[in-house]
């Protein structure tokens, strides 16, 4: 029997896994209380059932986080609430996987609010954009010794079209994967972080500069010219979703080190501000972006 699975919540990528999870025949669980029309829509289009807190506590095999990292503790705050009364009245055990971009020390504080009840804790985190068509990303999943159990059980949800690595190498333990994803996003979004900011610096120094930036890229560093033109457009609508991941991942490099990435968090909200605002910042990265494209034409 297919397991009961609960996404929450059904943002760009909860709704895209809860999709894929319902298409290979699993029925799948949200809260929709408080949530847009947009999401309601997704919800339905993707075979999303409603249910409340309690009945997702109750009914679910996985609970699987999939939200803004700020929400993630509490979130996990909410649902360990409801645990005391499903362990009373479920004979399954109830596999709690948080998803989300969150420090290694973040997601430890999770796994705490589990430790001693009948919930099991796994720390995954996803690496790549949300499922489409025939690519998936990767859920990368680690858990404490005692979890292994419910590491091979969240392992399992392969067989339902999921992508899943499980670390469980020497020393493998809660906070690796998030670990991971911090690393990954560190590099990956912080590079996209740098460039959009020698961009906009050398834009605010004249037209004049960020012209011949695109040349000079062009002519000896044409790869990274290339990079800026895929994924600075990528970047901009999510660009308020990089700000809380940016603060994780500063508080994962620590204190000194991780100033960088508390910069790409500031350089993330400028942008998602500008884009609710005036948009003058997002102008001059398009501009610079057309033109890069122009140049590596040859045109």
């Amino acid at each position: 029997m297919a397991p009961i699975i609960s996404v929450i919540a059904l943002g760009a990528m909860g709704g895209a896994v809860a999709r894929k999870l319902t298409e290979s025949g699993a029925t799948v669980l949200t809260n929709l209380e408080g949530r847009s029309e947009q999401t309601r829509k997704r919800a339905q289009e993707a075979g999303v059932v409603d249910a409340t807190l309690k009945e997702i506590v109750q009914r679910s095999d996985f609970i699987l986080s999939i939200l803004p990292p700020r929400d993630a503790f509490t979130l996990a705050q909410t649902i360990s609430q409801e645990v005391a009364y499903r362990s009373r009245v479920a004979d399954r055990q109830l596999v709690y996987a948080d998803c989300n971009a969150v420090n290694d020390k973040t997601v430890q504080r999770i796994a705490e609010l589990f430790r001693g009840t009948s919930v099991a804790f796994v720390d995954a985190s996803i690496i790549g954009g949300p499922p489409k068509g025939s690519y998936n990303p990767t859920f990368y999943a680690s858990a404490d010794p005692e979890d292994r159990k419910a590491l091979k059980a969240f392992l399992s949800l392969s067989s339902l079209g999921l992508v899943i690595k499980v670390l469980d190498g020497e020393g493998a333990h809660v906070g690796d994967a998030s670990a991971l994803k911090m690393s990954y996003a560190g590099i990956t979004k912080g590079i996209t972080g740098l460039l959009a900011t020698m961009v906009l610096a050398a834009h605010a120094s004249s037209p004049a500069t960020a012209e011949a930036l695109v040349s000079e890229l062009n002519a000896s560093q044409p790869e990274i010219l290339r990079r800026i033109t895929k994924s600075v457009p990528a970047m901009m609508p999510k660009a308020y979703r990089f700000v809380g991941e940016m603060q994780e991942i500063a508080e994962f490099v620590g204190e000194g080190q991780g100033d960088i990435h508390q910069g790409m968090a500031k350089l993330y909200e400028r942008v998602a501000a500008s884009i609710n605002g005036d948009g003058k910042d997002i102008k001059v990265l398009e501009q610079f972006v057309g033109a890069a494209q122009k140049a590596l034409q040859g045109t």
